[in-house]
């Protein structure tokens, strides 16, 4: 399939972190990894695309997305939102964690379409990036990885927590992850999309309760 969806996606998310790192306001550690990242990304070629790994895909927590309308969003995020939602159906959605017998349906209600990476539409071993979807009252359980990363929250509110320390993130927040902290993500009643992008040890995966797992 051609790579518009992907692309769109990606154009989005590259073009909202510009306009926060040139806006001046975010704090330093912030503002660093958005440079860098803008940096990593724009030595990606998006001329050529990997088409194994453009097959749609779709999941049920992205009819979740469709059918909820985005709150407490900002309007910049909030035109984000509007512009993934025609294509979020034609994005690569996997999950591909190890089952966990204390959440066996936690692969229906949670899913993540990575567009740039390793094994993503357009390959990158420096720089992932991608989405994240997940359903509402759904824990994504405590894990770490060695790349650092840096979520933007598209529409959803949802508890971050790391090292201990939980709050509460509205749709443009962006929440940074230093590498190997570990952290975990709780929806409310709402389903949540946020951006994600990895840099640094980007061929690692996640771990949690000493399984590997598949995911950013």
């Amino acid at each position: 399939m051609p790579p518009l969806a992907a692309l769109t996606a990606i154009e989005a998310i590259r073009a909202h972190l510009a306009a926060r790192l040139a806006a001046g306001r975010e704090p330093s550690p912030i503002a660093a990894e958005l440079q860098n990242i803008l940096n990593l990304l724009a030595n990606v070629d998006l001329r050529h695309a990997d088409e194994k790994h453009l097959r749609p895909s779709g999941h049920p927590v992205i009819r979740q997305l469709q059918q909820t309308p985005p709150k407490n969003s900002d309007a910049s995020t909030a035109a984000i939102f509007r512009a993934f939602l025609p294509q979020l159906d034609a994005l690569p959605w996997r999950y591909s964690y190890t089952p966990r017998p204390d959440a066996p349906d936690i692969g229906e209600r949670m899913a993540w379409a990575e567009l740039i990476g390793p094994i993503a539409p357009f390959k990158s071993a420096k720089v992932c990036l991608g989405l994240t979807a997940m359903g509402p009252r759904l824990l994504y359980p405590r894990h770490s990885h060695p790349a650092v990363e840096t979520y933007l929250v598209v529409s959803g509110i949802a508890a971050w927590t790391a090292e201990n320390t939980t709050r509460r993130q509205q749709p443009g927040a962006l929440i940074l992850h230093p590498a190997n902290i570990v952290h975990a993500m709780e929806t409310g009643d709402e389903p949540l999309l946020a951006a994600y992008a990895w840099t640094g040890d980007v061929e690692t995966l996640s771990t949690y309760e000493n399984v590997s797992i598949h995911a950013p």
